[in-house]
């Protein structure tokens, strides 16, 4: 693909734009989640891994990009569409406007939750760090631990709505629209603590500005774990809580009042266009690979180093 007006000049393995800004992460994540990349013929798909196998032998002609966002970086095997970064919005908006649907019932509040939950883990395990082995037992704990306290959260605080006498039905529904983000987001964190409690207990490897290893850190293993956590948490807040605010003013309206039919559409739209603002600006609050000064970390670390920061990876 060629070089676009305004782009940096490519360097594989890099961000085309630059990470210690917010607007770089931004830019950068715009490209990683663009639909489009969703269209890509196979016969394309293999022109650009051919191409970035040249650039490793030197030979990759001028004027070529790695826009397409869908084969794994450590396997190089395709991912799967639904699971791709570029198609979590649009495989992941009708699971949202599901989640959002009025007067749900027990069986629809727990459906919608677990599609939710195993959309969520076939993301994170299709673009996981394939570096190192995974644990598959890992993986199955940290699913089954989001998917029982998103169910048990969603379904708990409906039932105390339900209870709840003082709030009028019109009250009661309007409350119930919210349910969703406190389930999603408990169990979004419950996740990324299930599926990576070990980093806590072994570290994570820290780089100096060389990128050279200096150690493996517990603290800089906390301090990734708490901006992954916050990003699960900011994520849904936008859109499991903007769509309901909004359609509860659309629907006043005299336009949704005469042509109820109309709801389920404008609600997808909302739905999608929040989305759309919500991922590129969540997962872009933290730089994917963060710096920390050594004199927070391990006394080992800080010796091993002349360096005053390290930098390690988040994750995502």
């Amino acid at each position: 693909m060629a070089e676009s007006a305004g782009y940096p000049p490519f360097q594989l393995g890099k961000p085309r734009f630059e990470q210690t800004s917010f607007y770089g992460r931004f830019r950068h994540f715009l490209d990683i989640i663009d639909p489009c990349t969703l269209f890509v013929t196979e016969s394309r798909l293999k022109e650009v891994v051919q191409l970035l196998e040249d650039y490793k032998h030197g030979t990759l002609p001028p004027g070529v990009t790695n826009k397409e966002a869908i084969i794994h970086p450590d396997t190089n095997e395709t991912i799967f569409m639904p699971f791709r970064m570029s198609g979590y919005i649009p495989f992941g908006t009708p699971i949202v406007v599901g989640l959002l649907l009025p007067n749900q019932t027990l069986a629809s509040t727990i459906f919608w939750q677990w599609l939710n939950q195993s959309h969520n883990a076939g993301v994170n395990y299709a673009n996981r760090n394939a570096t190192k082995p995974s644990s598959t037992s890992k993986f199955i704990q940290g699913y089954l631990g989001a998917v029982i306290s998103a169910v048990s959260i969603a379904v708990g605080l409906n039932v105390l709505i339900q209870r709840a006498n003082q709030f009028t039905p019109a009250t009661r529904l309007l409350i119930q629209r919210f349910v969703p983000f406190p389930a999603v987001a408990s169990a979004n964190i419950c996740n990324v603590v299930l599926m990576r409690h070990m980093e806590l207990e072994e570290g994570i490897d820290v780089l100096d500005s060389d990128g050279n290893v200096v150690g493996s850190s517990r603290i800089a293993a906390k301090h990734a774990l708490l901006e992954t956590a916050l990003t699960r948490v900011v994520l849904p807040m936008p859109i499991l809580v903007l769509p309901p605010v909004i359609m509860s003013l659309l629907e006043k309206t005299a336009l949704l009042r005469s042509r109820p039919r109309m709801i389920l559409p404008v609600q997808s739209l909302v739905c999608l266009a929040a989305f759309g603002l919500a991922l590129p600006l969540a997962i872009s609050l933290f730089p994917q690979m963060s710096e920390i000064e050594t004199s927070h970390l391990e006394p080992e670390i800080a010796q091993a180093t002349t360096s005053e920061t390290v930098i390690y990876n988040k994750g995502l």
